[in-house]
């Protein structure tokens, strides 16, 4: 899908992300996925702020990608509410560089399914990663019963042309693909969420 199109989808999408961050949608495994993030942390897609609550924020100085405005607004508002310093960049994370080794974690939460080459991605969150550091992922891509695989395949043209994103990716295989070390891995709702907690490859 062209980006821009993909920018403008998910800037109408935004106030029903926004509504989901007031809900807390998903909020049990954002949670657990979140506990222990510290030092400089880089979110990437993080949309209308979802996991901000789960920050311990004087643990953690936080830097916020995503490429539609609209989210970013949303998130602002919501950083503000619960009184957060936050360093919102406006990019699609895959034309973005940073330098090497610049974050102590990355967080990434529900983005992999929208990106052209999410492999690359996780490579840059790799190398964007300190040595010793950590990446927290909670994903969604394909279950573990070969019928909802084949359903999730079926669909997969209609799921990225409404909502942007892909039902069909092997979170499992595009982490350790992307070279990251997987050291725990949860998975959730016949196996189509991933919670998964990783280091980068290159290891001081």
């Amino acid at each position: 899908m062209d980006k821009q199109k993909l920018i403008r989808k998910f800037d109408k999408q935004s106030a029903m992300y926004e509504e989901s961050t007031r809900k807390r949608m998903m909020g049990k495994w954002r949670k657990k996925l979140l506990q222990g993030v510290q030092g400089d942390v880089l979110e990437i897609a993080v949309g209308a702020g979802a996991n901000f609550p789960y920050y311990e924020m004087d643990k953690v100085r936080l830097t916020a990608v995503d490429f539609s405005p609209m989210m970013l607004q949303r998130a602002r508002r919501i950083a503000n509410e619960l009184h957060m310093q936050v360093h919102f960049i406006e990019s699609d994370i895959e034309a973005l560089d940073f330098q090497e080794h610049s974050f102590d974690c990355v967080v990434s939460t529900l983005s992999l399914c929208g990106y052209d080459d999410p492999e690359q991605v996780l490579r840059n969150i790799s190398r964007w990663c300190k040595p010793g550091g950590r990446v927290y992922l909670l994903e969604h891509g394909l279950g573990k019963n070969p019928v909802l695989k084949s359903a999730q395949r079926l669909l997969n043209p209609v799921a990225r042309k409404m909502s942007g994103c892909h039902w069909n990716r092997n979170i499992e295989q595009l982490v350790t693909s992307s070279g990251l070390r997987i050291e725990r891995m949860e998975r959730y709702w016949n196996g189509m969420i991933h919670l998964i907690w990783a280091r980068p490859e290159l290891q001081g």
